[in-house]
């Protein structure tokens, strides 16, 4: 175990200190200067998220745009803005907190290019839409192999992998905050996951869109709460922030690669922008307009890192008690709460985590079912994998809290590298239905996209013109 853990720490080692910090900023960086800077269009993004108008005609085909948005929330937002940050804080020190707003800012450029995409190559399957990287890689750039690798690897990432790190912060805030062991936990939180998977998309919709938004506000309130009892430390952390970013003594001393490495690493696997899970659950909306999903899908990078995320980092800062922790992950941030609220802040933040994380879960199984379906529609492959899901719950549970990251940091940085290089050979797709949502838009319309606007049709099975439905 020791062995694989070495290995796959020299390959973490390598990808993101030399490849993915400058891929995802400075594809980042490319994408929000060729799209006008669309991530900061927040008005937009608030006026499209509650969007009832559909493509299909009878307005039942897919989800909301709203859920939608709550299936991807349900996966970000979970052990990344509570214990993922805390580890990131406890490493990297307080600068790893510049580095994941600053690639959350740009990353959102790219989350708006992959859930467009995600939306113009979606495709119809019985009673929903189905899509996400591997399909508009099969159909966008004409590899269907390089579609069913990038359909194993996120099968792999998020609904084996990344539920391991979901329930192996469940166990550790059960344990350290109530003493429930693991095996327990592992019984409990496997019998729940398995109510709701096999209940199909629908219930983890409805599901999601009732605790996400519940949990996150109460999570948010009370942190700013603590920050408001605490207001005049704030300046103080803040300097702290940037000059551990920045710093000379960090530079000199190490710690300024640590502090990007953990910032970059911690904030993507919270906020997932760009790394290609997202554009699964954007491609199930049922829109008027491919932007509607690629809008609210950035809003949501916003609201996991600059909202939730930060609050994490903010109120373990504002606690002191960071810095050479013998505390793993949310153990980090339920110390945090109990010193700054007494000890029921720590049995706030083991329940608010299980209901994030239990999310998580949710979401992270659709990502792994919609491509399942891509690769094979196989009703025994599909049980098998719901198998082998919960198996990895217990996994989690069990396993030790390095060997859970490690895993799910090599997993996601080879997920976002074949996704990165799609949406990067499909950003001029992208970028015209972009420009015709903005021509929509100045006229005073409610945009409506018809795929006759892009003059390379092939591939693209929905956004038909109703005459051209009829025939």
């Amino acid at each position: 175990m020791e062995f694989m853990e070495s290995i796959i720490s020299h390959l973490n080692d390598f990808l993101w200190s030399y490849v993915l910090i400058i891929v995802l900023i400075g594809l980042g960086l490319y994408f929000t200067i060729r799209t006008g800077f669309v991530q900061f269009s927040i008005r937009e993004m608030f006026r499209v998220i509650t969007d009832k108008r559909a493509y299909s005609d009878s307005g039942k085909k897919g989800t909301s745009s709203f859920q939608a948005f709550a299936i991807s929330a349900a996966s970000r937002v979970g052990t990344g803005n509570m214990a993922g940050i805390a580890s990131a804080v406890a490493l990297g020190g307080p600068g790893a907190l510049f580095w994941m707003w600053l690639v959350a800012i740009v990353g959102a450029a790219s989350g708006f290019v992959e859930s467009t995409l995600g939306q113009v190559y979606k495709v119809n399957d019985k009673n929903l839409y189905r899509g996400g990287p591997a399909y508009y890689i099969e159909k966008g750039l004409k590899s269907r192999w390089l579609g069913i690798v990038f359909a194993v690897t996120i099968t792999f990432t998020y609904g084996l992998i990344f539920n391991s790190v979901q329930s192996n912060t469940i166990s550790l805030a059960f344990k350290n905050q109530f003493s429930i062991s693991p095996t327990a936990v592992a019984i409990i939180l496997t019998i729940l996951t398995a109510l709701v998977i096999f209940g199909g998309i629908r219930s983890i919709a409805n599901v999601s869109q009732i605790i996400v938004p519940v949990m996150a506000i109460i999570y948010i309130l009370i942190s700013f709460v603590v920050l408001a009892m605490n207001l005049e430390v704030i300046p103080g952390i803040i300097r702290l922030i940037f000059a551990n970013a920045f710093g000379i003594e960090q530079v000199a001393g190490g710690g300024f690669g640590a502090a990007i490495m953990m910032g970059v690493k911690r904030g993507l696997f919270s906020n997932e922008a760009g790394m290609g899970s997202v554009p699964n659950a954007a491609a199930t909306a049922d829109v008027s307009h491919p932007v509607k999903q690629g809008l609210v899908q950035a809003l949501g990078v916003f609201f996991d890192t600059l909202l939730i995320c930060s609050a994490t980092g903010l109120v373990i800062l504002a606690s002191g008690g960071f810095a050479g922790s013998d505390a793993e992950g949310i153990q980090i941030t339920q110390s945090a709460f109990t010193n700054l609220l007494g000890d029921w802040a720590g049995i706030f933040v083991a329940i608010a985590i299980f209901l994030f994380a239990f999310s998580s879960i949710l979401g992270n199984y659709y990502y792994g079912e919609s491509n399942i379906y891509y690769i094979k529609d196989s009703k025994l492959t599909l049980f098998i994998y719901r198998v082998v899901v919960l198996i990895m719950v217990i996994f989690g549970t069990l396993a030790s809290f390095d060997l859970v990251w490690a895993l799910a940091d090599l997993t996601m940085a080879i997920m976002a590298l074949i996704n990165l290089y799609a949406i990067t050979r499909l950003f001029k797709i992208a970028k015209i239905v972009l420009d015709d949502y903005m021509k929509q838009r100045k006229a005073g319309k409610d945009p409506v996209f018809y795929r006759d606007v892009l003059e390379n049709q092939d591939g693209i099975e929905c956004w038909e013109r109703m005459e051209d439905r009829e025939q």
